[in-house]
């Protein structure tokens, strides 16, 4: 059976130095990271699927490749919320891991709501974009009867108020909730919309990258064009 040291020594051997810049252009520190391409950690994933201790062990050592891979192996379900609430802090300078695999993980624990709602009012920068993300996965994978609409509301009314103020990428999380709504929350989608016209463009410092923040009313009318307003997804996890 893998161990977390013969998966760390199967990643160092697939990483490149081409990866590792590419993955610093887009806001992740470099010190800990061997720089191995989403294609190969997939492939990885596959192999230790269902390997919960193993992913725990891997997240633990703090390599970005190692805890990216344990978001796509680990199951949310069976963390604790302290768990959970340490991935989160881990996540120091590694914008992958904030926004993308702790909250993969987060929404599907039956805490995932009083997780994203702390981690919101952290003053932490990557831990506030877990929240705003782990959020924003809720209301668009749980079905619009089970949410607290009232709060989701309140959240907007929040952004409407902080985001231009925030931190550069709380900034962009906070536009990607609003998108959120607008797009699955069909009770909410006449306030999402109104709220995207208040915050209007969005200025976030992508890196040297040509990434683009989206414009929230732009992408709320593109998905209703589609007609895929309103959808729900079975996970975020990619």
């Amino acid at each position: 059976m893998p161990s977390a040291a013969s998966i760390m020594a199967e990643l160092k051997k697939k990483g490149s130095a081409q990866t590792r810049k590419i993955y610093a252009r887009h806001g992740n520190a470099t010190q800990n990271m061997f720089g191995v391409s989403m294609a190969d950690l997939k492939v990885i994933a596959k192999k230790i699927k269902g390997q919960q201790a193993l992913a725990c062990d891997l997240y633990a050592t703090g390599n970005m490749d190692a805890m990216y891979l344990a978001g796509l192996v680990a199951n949310g379900a069976q963390m604790t919320a302290k768990q959970l609430n340490d991935w989160a802090e881990s996540a120091a300078g590694l914008q992958m891991i904030a926004e993308y695999t702790v909250p993969s993980v987060a929404v599907e624990n039956a805490q995932a709501r009083d997780l994203a709602m702390r981690w919101i009012k952290s003053t932490n920068e990557q831990v506030a974009c877990c929240g705003w993300c782990t959020y924003a996965g809720i209301v668009g994978t749980q079905a619009d009867d089970t949410l607290d609409l009232a709060e989701i509301k309140q959240l907007l009314g929040t952004v409407v108020k902080e985001v231009h103020g925030a931190q550069n990428r709380v900034r962009y999380t906070m536009n990607g909730f609003v998108i959120a709504v607008g797009s699955c929350v069909r009770p909410l989608m006449k306030e999402a919309k109104a709220s995207a016209r208040q915050i209007g463009a969005v200025s976030v410092d992508m890196g040297e990258t040509s990434c683009n923040v989206p414009l929230a009313t732009a992408y709320i009318e593109k998905v209703e064009a589609a007609g895929k307003a309103g959808q729900k997804r079975k996970m975020i996890r990619c």
